[in-house]
């Protein structure tokens, strides 16, 4: 592999990704808590949804996997689901806060 692959690449291809539920790209909500890439291009993604119970869970990691596995020299890519600390809306960026009018 040529190039390494750095964490702004990573997150620019998990903003494709979207919640339907609420219309926004997961790294604007504040979903992605961790990127780890190592030395082989090998990518762990922490992300979490907004709710435990979230209906999308499947839909929403497959689809942010689908979306890392396209990057150019890529490795493996694992996605971690995790829920500490518990997502809030808090999390979700000042433009997508000013959108949905909180």
């Amino acid at each position: 592999m040529n190039d390494k692959i750095n964490k702004d690449t990573v997150i620019g291809a998990l903003k494709k990704v979207y919640d339907l539920e609420i219309g926004f790209d997961i790294v604007s909500l504040g979903m992605i808590y961790g990127v780890d890439i190592d030395e082989n291009n090998n990518v762990e993604v922490d992300m979490t949804l907004t709710t435990p119970a979230c209906p999308m869970s499947g839909f929403l990691t497959a689809n942010a996997k689908k979306a890392v596995e396209e990057i150019d020299g890529i490795g493996d890519v694992k996605i971690n689901l995790v829920f500490d600390p518990p997502w809030s809306p808090k999390m979700i960026s000042e433009e997508v806060k000013k959108a949905l009018g909180l």
